[in-house]
């Protein structure tokens, strides 16, 4: 029965993944001044993360990142989206783990700061510290509209039941 579980689980997490990475890369909006974009990726880190728990939030939201970068053309900000929207799901999964509304503002308040911060560093040791402080709104909206995707999404499906009926 454990491994039964595990492999759904697997598999939602690959799914979430592939559906995340598909949608970000539909609803992209190319930012020049800071040589990256505006997408819906941390909607689907932020459902991962909130219904999972902490490693599949590190899971989806790393790999989304990555490829993300690899088909949209960023090649040179794949590694720093594996950390940071790694790092932004696990946080995010961690910090929510009572399943409360403070957990909740929390935990997705965290998540956009490790999003804005993360890529204030990268912008600023890829390009300059112009760029840096540039992305600071683009990547703050970017966070906050995923956040606003997802809370409907984390609602509907329930915390707690959809956490309990997958295993964790």
């Amino acid at each position: 029965m454990k491994q039964r579980d595990s492999l759904k689980r697997l598999t939602i997490v690959a799914l979430l993944t592939a559906v995340n990475v598909a949608i970000a890369r539909f609803f992209i909006i190319p930012v020049p001044l800071t040589h990256g974009n505006i997408n819906l990726c941390d909607a689907g880190i932020f459902i991962a993360a909130l219904l999972l728990g902490r490693r599949e939030g590190l899971i989806v939201g790393g790999l989304s990142g990555f490829l993300l970068d690899l088909i949209s053309g960023y090649p040179q900000y794949m590694f720093f989206s594996l950390v940071i929207h790694g790092l932004e799901g696990y946080v995010a999964g961690w910090l929510n783990e009572k399943h409360t509304k403070k957990a909740l503002i929390l935990a997705m308040g965290s998540g956009v700061l490790l999003l804005v911060g993360g890529y204030f560093i990268a912008d600023t040791l890829l390009y300059t510290l112009t760029a840096g402080l540039i992305g600071i709104t683009t990547n703050f909206l970017q966070g906050v509209v995923g956040g606003l995707v997802a809370l409907p999404v984390y609602y509907r499906l329930g915390s707690r039941a959809f956490s309990q009926s997958h295993g964790k």
